[in-house]
């Protein structure tokens, strides 16, 4: 795969036309090339050769939960304990801009059907409501050690008809000090309770991601592709 960088994102181009498209939302203080190499072992596991991957940076704005210093943040967390409290118009402005990247990639030729949205930590609470807002269909939704936080745009908090059957993974882990692993299996049920069928799946590791983690999300993608 061939890196494209620029400014907003950086772009993983698969070696054939792409057919694909997985958009990842890395976590607070970190930028959109946190997953490269990830994205790279995943192209070792499975037939990447026509999908796109895009990580875009979150804006540098300042995070009230980090005492006010500013970073890479897709919205402002105001408490974190005993919930993740955040603000509301900062968190659609991030859904607004995964939006427009799906568009982007529907207008390139992509079907939304063969698009999947995957965040790790404040960006899994972004793919969760972009999914959750989205009017195209998608193909798979992968929030990995996050949460779906208060101050949300809409409540209650479930799928468009669009994607109410959309495959959702849930991955976190059991020793996770940050987002701790409770906080995932409340967003597990809440999806439920909203006839969503997440797949939970828990790993002995902290706040990051794993291989086992990482193979079994393959597995995921591939079968959501497939259906």
């Amino acid at each position: 795969m061939q890196m494209q960088e620029t400014p907003q994102q950086v772009m993983l181009e698969p070696q054939q036309p792409a057919e694909y498209c997985v958009i990842w939302m890395h976590g607070l203080g970190a930028d959109g090339y946190d997953f490269i190499a990830v994205a790279q072992h995943m192209a070792r596991q499975m037939d990447c050769s026509k999908v796109r991957f895009i990580f875009p940076h979150a804006t540098i704005q300042p995070v009230t939960m980090a005492a006010g210093e500013s970073m890479r943040s897709w919205y402002d967390i105001l408490s974190a304990s005993p919930r993740r409290v955040v603000d509301p118009a900062q968190l659609l402005t991030s859904v607004k801009r995964i939006q427009a990247l799906i568009q982007e990639q529907v207008d390139s030729g992509i079907d939304s059907r063969h698009i999947a949205l995957v965040g790790f930590s404040q960006g899994g609470a972004v793919a969760y409501e972009t999914a959750s807002m989205s009017q195209l269909p998608l193909a798979a939704l992968a929030a990995l050690s996050t949460y779906i936080p208060l101050g949300h745009s809409h409540d209650p908090f479930n799928m468009t008809a669009a994607n109410n059957q959309l495959p959702i993974f849930i991955g976190h882990g059991n020793r996770d000090g940050v987002v701790p692993a409770q906080l995932g299996e409340e967003a597990m049920k809440r999806l439920s309770g909203h006839g969503s069928q997440p797949q939970w799946h828990s790993y002995p590791m902290q706040h990051e991601v794993c291989v086992a983690e990482i193979n079994d999300l393959c597995d995921f993608l591939q079968h959501a592709w497939q259906a």
